[in-house]
């Protein structure tokens, strides 16, 4: 009990000498806007002329548009030859296959009463046998 106490009382004052220290210590808090130039900017070109040369340039504008489009969250459009109740279908019928796959011996149950397929054996450095 007692030493339980006495861990207490040095843990609790360890940290109260690391948060004193933190403390004590200057903090200089770093703004977004250090490293802004805040010289006042004066156009030399009328909002009617830069208008004109942005929708001069219309084919630019569609891009970026298009490329701030592809860049946001939105739902893809995804084209698929098979129909739903296909999808359900294979998904009803591997069941069986997962629930095996993802047992308590990963599978290893499943995997031994598959048949065996006798394939080519490939040796390191030699030809293929059977």
């Amino acid at each position: 009990m007692n030493r339980r106490i006495v861990s207490a009382i040095a843990s609790s004052s360890t940290a109260v000498a690391a948060f004193t220290v933190l403390m004590t210590g200057s903090a200089i808090a770093e703004s977004p806007f250090a490293g802004v130039d805040t010289t006042p900017f004066a156009g030399t070109r009328s909002r009617a002329e830069v208008q004109a040369e942005v929708m001069s340039n219309r084919d630019t504008l569609t891009a970026a548009a298009s490329e701030w489009r592809m860049q946001a969250n939105e739902p893809k459009q995804l084209m698929s030859g098979r129909t739903r109740a296909q999808a359900t279908a294979e998904y009803v019928g591997s069941r069986d296959q997962v629930h095996a796959l993802n047992a308590e011996d990963s599978g290893s149950a499943y995997f031994a009463q598959m048949p065996q397929q006798a394939g080519p054996t490939q040796v390191a450095g030699g030809q293929a046998t059977r």
